[in-house]
């Protein structure tokens, strides 16, 4: 398992599922930093499941020891290091999954990946349950950023085949962002976010799941963050993203649909207002060449449907090497959008946060 990433911002991620704890370790953090424990903790709670009938009835809190790196309420430049126990592990539910492979699951590869050795019980290091470090991380990353002036904040873009505005079909603020930030279905037409709920909630009476497409904007980044190709800002944030287990794709600014605009419709034109340089369009989604343009940086994150679902399915018994019959037993979320929210945002800023040491470091 490769738990190490970053550059200037180095993480390392540990710990499984169903295992005793899991936890961060955080290098390159500058002396100093003083912490919001509280605003860290809403963040974890954004994630965290058994806080809706949406969501999995797991009961974790999420509640993390910082076990180095902090002191009178400032980080010490040290590696800073956080635990999360679990404390709500039905591990006997997962007892048959030794020899079953879980459709959709990561179960078959890692078996042969790890020859056998993987913890399997709730998916193991698999699990999205390792995504709630990531979200500790960057609520810390959040707070740097947000003393430079930068908000980053998501809605649910769809849910299936329920779709609602973009945000580029709006007047987009610090305001707007942070309001979503405290919402639990964070959507910018309610009534839209209603109906998906209710199928939602529709799919988990009839044993199954659904997926959708999670908006991201970031605001007041400046002009010159990035580079091109390698450690291009779609590069970086695309490794994070992706990162986060039931992610399938990621697209910036207007993404796919830009294959259908000519380059007179595509191009963003340059402007001069009060003497800032903007564009008058955001297709490229704050983002040229690698290198942010100053504009709102905006990508969509495709998550998909839930994998573990209670209905009959068919599969493999490794072992005996013979087809067989699976039903999922345990807590599951009949849609992980919701909660995957703050690990995307988590996600971009350390990606963001990242970058900027660039520059500094320069």
């Amino acid at each position: 398992m490769s738990g190490v990433w970053g550059k200037n911002i180095k993480l390392s991620i540990f710990g499984e599922s169903h295992g005793r704890a899991i936890g961060i370790t955080i290098d390159g953090l500058e002396p100093g930093i003083l912490l919001d424990i509280d605003a860290i903790k809403a963040e974890m709670d954004r994630r965290a499941p058994g806080r809706s009938p949406l969501a999995s009835a797991r009961k974790e809190s999420d509640t993390f020891e910082i076990l180095s790196g902090y002191f009178n309420d400032r980080t010490t430049g040290t590696p800073l290091c956080a635990m999360i126990r679990n404390t709500d592990e039905h591990s006997k539910d997962y007892s048959n999954l030794k020899t079953l492979m879980r459709p959709g699951h990561a179960d078959y590869t890692g078996n042969i990946r790890y020859n056998g050795f993987n913890d399997y019980r709730g998916g193991g290091s698999f699990s999205g349950r390792i995504t709630a470090p990531l979200v500790f991380a960057g609520a810390i990353a959040k707070q740097i950023l947000a003393s430079k002036g930068i908000v980053i904040g998501s809605h649910i873009i769809s849910i299936e085949k329920i779709h609602e505005s973009s945000f580029e079909d709006i007047h987009l603020t610090n305001e707007v962002l942070k309001k979503l930030s405290k919402d639990a279905f964070p959507v910018l037409k309610k009534e839209i976010g209603d109906k998906m709920q209710e199928l939602i909630l529709q799919v988990k009476k009839d044993l199954d799941s659904v997926g959708g497409i999670v908006e991201t904007a970031i605001l007041n980044l400046p002009a010159g963050i990035g580079s091109p190709f390698f450690d291009s800002v779609e590069s970086h944030l695309s490794q994070l993203i992706f990162s986060i287990p039931a992610t399938k794709g990621i697209e910036f600014g207007k993404g796919f649909d830009i294959t259908e605009l000519k380059g007179s419709q595509a191009n963003d034109e340059f402007y001069i207002e009060n003497d800032i340089i903007k564009t008058s369009s955001n297709n490229n989604g704050g983002i040229l060449g690698g290198i942010t343009s100053g504009m709102p940086l905006v990508f969509r994150t495709a998550i998909k449907p839930t994998a573990s679902i209670s209905r009959s399915q068919h599969t493999i018994d490794i072992k005996n090497r013979e087809n067989s019959e699976l039903i999922i037993k345990g807590r599951h979320d009949p849609c992980i959008v919701p909660r995957a929210i703050p690990v995307i945002e988590a996600c971009a800023a350390i990606a963001i946060l990242d970058l900027f040491l660039d520059i500094k470091t320069s």
